[in-house]
């Protein structure tokens, strides 16, 4: 059991750690200007410091360290698709998406400030998130920023988390079958959280051949975190997640927990989890943080 303990320290310690240089690096990078934009920016602020897991960051920076990329290149490569994740969410909760008052537990950005606002503020992040990557100072070979910016923009966009979404709001009015569903989250959810970790691997210079495995352990640890995410709203609670539950059901989408029920979707999450750590069988101890990141996903509450 030691060995849990460990992990779980190892983990707590990487959550933290991460979220404070995330939240420094934002507020360094999006200082408010003394003009007519101040609102904007306040607003790209509003939304992503302070706020989520930082599971995204904590996960290019993992695999950043496992090959010795330096610290200040793996945050950077963290901000820029903690960004597009802050985003997506922005857009997720306008009234024309999924019409959510709450995120991480405050008023979602749209409220706080108003719909227009919060629709510059997603742009802005999204552009920002680019800006970062193209910037000598996240790699200061090219052809590295260009491969993070092309992995980025193809898991952002319509071959990703835009295309996920989009077939999100298609399952309002159609029955999907469990692999349409598998596709959607691939997309939606995983499409990012492999990037994350492929990100990681470019800063580490590791050829795209020598990242089949990482690969693996991102699309595992990418459904195991939505079937998490569909037992949370089925069963979870509010007040912890941070967000409204039991808006799946409600909106007739068909979910892991819907097709498979609330016990198998739980097996499933587990043996996903179990597979992702097989991946990571080539690897000793260095790769402790990314055996936590697994166990971790299933057993959240949020």
């Amino acid at each position: 059991m030691s060995g849990v303990h460990v992990n779980d320290s190892l983990l707590a310690e990487g959550l933290s750690r991460i979220a404070e240089e995330i939240d420094g690096a934002f507020d360094a990078l999006l200082p408010v200007p003394e003009d007519a934009r101040a609102r904007l920016i306040e607003a790209m602020r509003y939304a992503a410091i302070g706020g989520g897991k930082r599971l995204r960051p904590l996960l290019v920076a993992g695999v950043a360290e496992m090959y010795g990329v330096q610290r200040e290149a793996a945050i950077r490569a963290g901000v820029a698709i903690e960004a597009i994740h802050a985003y997506s969410l922005i857009h997720d909760d306008l009234p024309c998406m999924d019409d959510d008052a709450v995120r991480h537990g405050k008023p979602t950005v749209h409220l706080a400030f108003d719909q227009a606002t919060a629709v510059l503020a997603g742009d802005s992040l999204h552009a920002f998130a680019f800006e970062v990557l193209a910037d000598p100072a996240t790699s200061a070979d090219p052809f590295t920023r260009v491969e993070l910016i092309q992995t980025l923009g193809h898991a952002s966009g319509a071959q990703g988390m835009a295309g996920g979404q989009m077939m999100d709001l298609v399952a309002e009015t159609t029955q999907f079958d469990l692999h349409t569903v598998t596709r959607l989250q691939q997309l939606k959810t995983g499409a990012l959280l492999g990037a994350a970790v492929e990100m990681g691997a470019i800063l580490g210079r590791v050829m795209p051949e020598g990242r089949t495995h990482l690969r693996g352990y991102a699309r595992d640890i990418g459904l195991a975190f939505q079937i998490a995410d569909d037992l949370i709203d089925h069963e979870g609670d509010a007040a912890l997640a941070g967000k409204a539950v039991g808006k799946d059901a409600a909106a007739g989408k068909q979910t892991f927990v819907s097709l498979l029920g609330a016990e198998r979707a739980r097996e499933q999450a587990r043996m996903l989890v179990d597979q992702a750590i097989a991946h990571l069988a080539q690897h000793g101890r260095e790769a402790d943080l990314l055996r936590a990141i697994a166990r971790y996903i299933v057993e959240r509450d949020h």
